[in-house]
């Protein structure tokens, strides 16, 4: 298999290229649905605004945390020749995605007008937010599905239907969205709700085709409904990374929503210019999230197979190509700044504020790609804590650092240099991380499915 043997910079590009395409399809998405709803008026757009977060956090969760632990474990069973366990790893993985996506249907359904009103959102504003989003996580199990069928095929090595799959989805849901929202064609105009609708169909489809794959005899992991006895040891492999890795999204978010609220201090042109400049850095996290995903399996096989020393030359490279990537585009926006904000905005002061942004974060873009692909990789090893313990320093420095700028009346110039500051030590510590935790092959004990 060409991951375990193969020349590994080929192979990490090549099986990166498919998940980066369809990462950018996801920021299509969101691009798509922001113009449209547009067209719906000022309170939708806003409603979006207070449910968009949280519906992030279902993708990141499923897809980058638990499905980052449920590829490292089917690959690190491949690696180790041993298919059974790897098949029915593929069972536990379905449970945990429906039984995931399930808690989180109940918890929004039940609990979502109180998380949006904490966000801000209060009369029509907060209304239609819970109506958009009622209907929205009704289809978040189909999203857990989807993702976790997708990280079984990753970790078997598989990257070109899960990525293909997503595009197909992901124009779906633009199309649908569009039509069932706007009512265009024959279809109704149902306004948010028929935005929310085309999603939850979207995925929905995506999860029931990625399930009869999985269940066809050609599929390199096969997924057993029935003849498979469930194991605690099997849960337990993907949720001792998963699980953890999940606190890593948490800390991204508390860290942009710190932000945010420091630099809103400064002034409104600061918090605009601030806006239109992070907005970059969601589209480069397809770059590191595509690397980072193809380097899992690559150190999960490597690490299966008890090859300690390809693992980590595959998280090094992979670290190392997000990293060079990223540094390009951050060389771009530090030297002409208004290439980008440019296309947001002609209002000198909010350009000025964008450019005294990017010039500020643009050198660290790097580092910030070099950490988050580095704790993809370090799934594969199954050994995250490490990596997860340098997104909290990098809170930690924003936490401390800003509170005590911001008691100062600092500058925005000076929030900025601290965002800067922030990823340089997200991207040094996860080095250092990688660098001193022990790696190795899997001690658990092989265990094969019980016959029905």
């Amino acid at each position: 298999m060409s991951m375990l043997t193969g020349p590994i910079l080929p192979t990490l590009l090549r099986l990166a290229l498919p998940n980066v395409l369809a990462m950018a399809s996801a920021t299509a998405v969101g691009i798509a649905e922001t113009a449209y709803i547009g067209q719906l008026g000022l309170t939708p757009l806003a409603a979006m605004a207070l449910v968009f977060p949280f519906a992030m956090l279902m993708q990141m969760f499923s897809a980058g945390a638990m499905g980052g632990g449920i590829s490292s474990a089917i690959s690190r069973a491949l690696g180790a020749k041993d298919q059974a366990r790897a098949e029915t790893l593929a069972l536990h993985a379905a449970l945990i995605g429906g039984s995931c996506g399930l808690f989180f249907m109940v918890l929004f359904i039940a609990f979502g007008h109180v998380f949006y009103a904490a966000l801000g959102g209060q009369g029509a504003v907060l209304a239609e937010a819970t109506r958009y989003g009622m209907v929205l996580f009704v289809g978040v199990v189909g999203v857990w599905l989807t993702n976790s069928f997708s990280s079984v095929l990753r970790g078997s090595g598989d990257m070109r239907t899960p990525s293909t799959v997503i595009l197909a989805a992901s124009a779906m849901q633009i199309v649908l969205g569009a039509c069932l929202g706007l009512g265009l064609g024959p279809f109704p105009r149902l306004g948010m709700p028929g935005v929310a609708l085309g999603s939850v169909l979207a995925f929905t489809g995506a999860a029931i085709y990625l399930a009869h794959r999985l269940m066809r005899a050609d599929a390199r992991v096969r997924l057993h409904w029935r003849g498979v006895k469930l194991q605690k040891a099997m849960f337990f492999d993907i949720l001792k990374v998963g699980g953890l890795a999940c606190l890593s999204p948490l800390q991204s978010v508390a860290t942009v929503i710190l932000i945010t609220a420091l630099v809103a201090r400064t002034g409104v042109e600061a918090l605009a210019g601030y806006a239109i400049g992070s907005r970059l850095e969601f589209l480069l996290i397809p770059i590191a999230f595509g690397i980072g995903v193809a380097a899992v399996p690559m150190v999960g096989m490597a690490i299966g197979a008890g090859d300690v020393t390809r693992a980590r030359r595959v998280a090094w490279t992979s670290g190392a190509v997000s990293a060079v990537m990223l540094a390009v585009v951050g060389l771009v926006v530090t030297v002409a700044p208004n290439l980008w904000s440019g296309m947001f905005t002609q209002q000198q002061g909010v350009l000025d504020a964008a450019a005294r942004y990017l010039r500020s974060a643009g050198p660290a873009f790097p580092f910030f790609g070099l950490g988050l692909t580095l704790y993809f990789a370090s799934q594969g090893s199954g050994k995250v804590l490490g990596t997860v313990l340098a997104g909290t320093a990098r809170f930690l420095v924003v936490l401390g650092f800003g509170l005590w700028l911001g008691a100062n009346g600092a500058s925005d110039t000076a929030m900025f240099l601290l965002v800067g500051g922030a990823m340089v030590v997200y991207g040094i510590a996860s080095v250092i991380a990688i660098y001193v935790t022990p790696w190795g092959p899997p001690r658990a004990a092989v265990t094969k499915p019980a016959a029905a």
